[in-house]
């Protein structure tokens, strides 16, 4: 049985990781740069992974739990703020919630 080499691995986490970064830099809606970050993290997700498959390790698995975990409790309290920035500011843009000084 053929197994995937590490370094298909890397490159799909690079270009993921990529995309989550210009999501974050370029997008302004909140919702979008929320899903720009839960797309970087899963990149790193596939990074350990692949890591771990290569080296035959376990350690790689423990760190994509952990990942997914802290991904979802992000999600879970970062979706709780923007609906709640949303529904008293009626705000969908970062630039917006910079400029609510006061």
């Amino acid at each position: 049985m053929k197994t995937i080499p590490l370094e298909a691995f890397l490159a799909v986490s690079t270009v993921l990781f990529g995309l989550g970064v210009l999501g974050l830099v370029v997008r302004r809606n909140l919702i979008t740069v929320l899903m720009s970050l839960e797309l970087a993290l899963n990149a790193v997700n596939v990074a350990f992974v692949g890591a771990d498959a290569h080296l035959g390790l376990v350690e790689g698995q423990v760190f994509a739990l952990f990942i997914i975990a802290l991904a979802a409790t992000e999600a879970a309290v970062g979706l709780g703020i923007i609906v709640a920035i949303f529904r008293y500011r009626l705000v969908e843009s970062t630039d917006e919630i910079t400029d609510m000084r006061g």
